[in-house]
């Protein structure tokens, strides 16, 4: 979730850069594009800071935002199958996405506990 935004902050924060070695004139644009890089990263921290799996008895909820909350869930008894996908980099950097019925959640850190978790309440 973080790769793709940091990879276009690192992109505009470079070409910042090299506009600011130029100089006067360019070094304008280069203040501006470090900037906005700055922001796109912030911003792609505070969506993925602001996201929660919440796991109760009965449901299993995911909720998203700050100022406009999102909440989506599913019951853990109609869940069926819970399954993991993870690529190469999910397993090296830990996380994953949990698919639990109607509900996909992407992004997951150590998805082998929370299925573990949704398993053993889902059966119970």
């Amino acid at each position: 979730m973080l790769a793709l935004p940091f990879a276009r902050a690192l992109g505009l924060a470079a070409i910042g850069i090299g506009l600011m070695a130029i100089g006067w004139p360019a070094s304008i644009v280069a203040v501006a594009l470090q900037t906005v890089a700055a922001a796109v990263a912030l911003r792609a921290v505070w969506a993925w800071e602001q996201t929660r799996v919440v796991v109760t008895t009965d449901k299993l909820f995911i909720v998203h935002g700050t100022l406009r909350k999102r909440a989506a869930a599913v019951r853990l008894t109609r869940i069926g199958a819970v399954e993991i996908e993870q690529g190469l980099v999910g397993r090296v950097l830990g996380y994953g996405t949990i698919v639990a019925g109607d509900l996909e959640i992407e992004y997951v850190p150590k998805p082998r506990q929370l299925y573990g978790l949704v398993e053993r309440l889902s059966s119970a």
